[in-house]
């Protein structure tokens, strides 16, 4: 997507948990008494995503603002890859970007047209 995706706090929500997710998956070698070890990003962690997520969650409606408020200022600093990788875990897609034939491309016929 271009970097023009509109967030409510639940979708906001699902990207968080797909970010956090994104981020873990990603692995770091260390070495650990002399042994070289893999460990899972702590990237999410650093970027507050558990606080955010929590306040997304939140039955206060002021939280949940203050939550997409954050993520709405954490999202454009991610990378376009990163980006994509949330998007797609969350299932979202750019329909312009699609095939005819793909199903999720929305396009529908015009009413009227006689092949309808």
């Amino acid at each position: 997507m271009s970097g023009t995706e509109n967030f409510s706090s639940e979708t906001a929500l699902k990207a968080a948990t797909a970010l956090q997710q994104v981020l873990a998956a990603r692995m770091h070698r260390r070495k650990v008494m002399g042994q070289q070890v893999l460990v899972p990003g702590q990237l999410g962690e650093a970027l507050q995503l558990p606080r955010i997520i929590n306040r997304l969650q939140s039955k206060q409606q002021r939280q949940r603002e203050r939550g997409l408020e954050e993520f709405m200022g954490l999202w454009p600093t991610l990378s376009p890859v990163t980006r994509d990788k949330v998007l797609d875990r969350i299932g979202w897609y750019d329909p312009k970007e699609l095939e005819w034939e793909d199903k999720r491309s929305n396009r529908r016929p015009v009413p009227g047209d006689p092949a309808a």
